[in-house]
């Protein structure tokens, strides 16, 4: 979309006008935050504008739609790996939505908040500790500031029983580019008793035409919340060797299938493990990268842990999770190493004891007590800032502590590609090997986790990870990228989400599926004003 200056000038008076001059970025150092990911990206942004209210909003779009200037909304901007706050074509102004921070109803009975775009995952988790609940949120490792609707309009997803974030929203309410305001599910009826607590509605279902487009903004979301079990008890197991990940994954299918597992599985090879406990060891590697399988195995035996490390919760009444940690028992047993079962009792006792420890086995406990703390929290629904560092895994100078942590400023390098498979070691085999022959192709390390998201489907993230400030790594990172995305579409792995760098790269889209999208957007955005290019579309 092309822009003419006299446009963009009056547009950006009117967005002041309605807005005020404090809501009207235009100042160049602060654009160019908005125009800095953990990737390189060339995009300009002519301004970002920060409307408080659903009816701004409304003008913001009518504004854009008036002078034919593309606008990109972002929540709070801590797509972090994905793009950040960078949008999805040049010369867009970014609307962002950070000051919508009200949680607009909360019904403890029926497990449900209502909230708006600016409402964070450490607003969420203290609102709910303020009100002396009974109902555990679901939160990422990423960002407490990280905007609940963010990621649910990427469809992203978490740790406990309600991961799957998108799976747990009852209604929408959302403002299509015309401006016009649409209620998915039975929002639409004002008199309607079951809003936001019957996802369906009546009539087509439409939720999902909001998420991962550019079709409408979201403006609030009913999210479903989890009732706090009377038991809970976190696990760990690992497997030494890399090649057992297939029988890994086999193990575990029928525990996630019939329910024993209810929650999304994490499993991190050892890559991915020791990135989040420290930085790159420069000292063990002479200064050479990527870090050498040698080295690699090294360091795993230092610190205890396997080539494939596998964490996972129980939740349920005593009786429940009784029996599911015997069914795991005897699933695993004699097949992979050093089971252990954790209840917050066992990590008090481990607290107590890690200085004799350490002197009796040489393993550091504290050091592991560090991850082990905050995911521990992660699958009882507490966001953590503690995984943030990780994004420094490559940078020579030492890592912020993990309040303080900002990738983008601070020329941190990552991409991430997470593709989706079929829950079944042969696809897992598949998938690493795309993986590691990829990556150490190109000079990083092959950091990968896997989660068990639902009982027949299973994400791989890929973390590709480096230094923005050594020449020549910003090239490197999207030519190993690109050649990934390729290999795995090419094998029929396709992403669960995208990133600013894989957009309109996918290859093989079905053809009528994309003519209905454009059909959709050409009738909810006549001008294509919102977004353009999002997903392809």
């Amino acid at each position: 979309m092309s822009m003419m200056t006299g446009e963009v000038d009056a547009a950006l008076n009117e967005f002041q006008q309605c807005l005020g001059t404090e809501n009207v970025l235009i100042d160049p150092l602060t654009l160019k935050t908005y125009e800095t990911a953990t990737f390189k990206t060339e995009r300009k942004i002519p301004a970002v504008v920060k409307p408080g209210s659903t009816n701004e909003i409304q003008a913001c779009l009518r504004i854009a739609t008036t002078h034919k200037i593309p606008i990109y909304t972002i929540s709070t901007g801590k797509n972090v790996g994905y793009g950040s706050r960078v949008p999805s074509c040049d010369n867009a102004v970014v609307m962002e939505l950070s000051r919508m921070d009200s949680i607009i109803d909360f019904n403890e009975d029926l497990g449900y908040v209502t909230v708006e775009p600016g409402v964070t995952q450490e607003q969420l988790f203290q609102f709910l500790k303020d009100q002396k609940s009974n109902l555990w949120m679901d939160a990422t490792g990423s960002f407490t500031s990280h905007s609940l609707i963010g990621n649910i309009a990427d469809r992203g997803f978490g740790h406990t029983i309600m991961a799957d974030h998108f799976g747990s929203v009852g209604g929408m309410q959302v403002v299509l580019p015309t401006g016009e305001i649409v209620q998915t599910g039975l929002g639409r009826f004002d008199n309607a008793k079951a809003q936001g607590i019957y996802r369906w509605g009546l009539g087509p279902y439409i939720d999902g035409l909001f998420t991962q487009s550019n079709l409408g903004v979201i403006t609030q979301v009913t999210l479903w919340l989890m009732p706090a079990p009377q038991c809970y008890e976190k696990f760990f197991f690992s497997v030494e060797r890399e090649e057992q990940l297939p029988e890994l994954i086999d193990l575990l299918r029928p525990l996630r299938l019939n329910g024993t597992l209810r929650s999304a599985m994490h499993i991190g090879n050892d890559y991915k493990v020791f990135g989040s406990m420290q930085q790159y060891p420069w000292d063990e590697t002479s200064g050479e990268t990527p870090l050498s399988r040698e080295v690699m195995d090294r360091l795993s035996e230092k610190w205890d842990f396997g080539a494939w490390n596998v964490s996972g919760a129980l939740y349920g009444t005593k009786a429940e999770v009784k029996n599911a940690r015997k069914a795991v028992r005897r699933q695993l047993h004699g097949k992979v190493k050093s089971l252990r079962f954790l209840s917050e009792g066992l990590v008090a006792i481990a607290e107590k004891i890690k200085k004799p420890y350490q002197w009796v086995t040489g393993i550091n406990l504290d050091e592991m007590l560090k991850v082990l703390r905050p995911v521990m929290g992660l699958t009882k629904g507490v966001p953590t800032n503690e995984f943030l560092p990780s994004t420094y895994w490559r940078k020579k100078t030492a890592a912020p502590a993990p309040d303080d942590a900002d990738p983008d400023a601070d020329g941190c390098g990552l991409i991430w590609v997470a593709p989706i498979a079929p829950t079944g070691g042969v696809y897992a085999r598949e998938l690493w090997e795309i993986v590691k022959t990829t990556l150490i192709k190109h000079g990083f390390e092959p950091s990968v986790s896997i989660t068990l998201l639902t009982e027949r489907a299973m994400d791989c993230v890929i973390n590709i990870a480096f230094d923005r400030s050594v020449e020549g790594e910003d090239e490197r990172a999207i030519a190993c990228h690109d050649e990934l995305l390729q290999c795995l579409t090419e094998s029929g792995y396709y992403p669960y989400r995208l990133s600013l760098a894989s957009m309109g790269l996918v290859k093989n889209d079905e053809t009528n599926y994309m003519n209905l999208m454009r059909s959709v957007k050409g009738l909810v955005d006549p001008e294509g004003i919102l977004s353009p290019g999002r997903y392809g579309i």
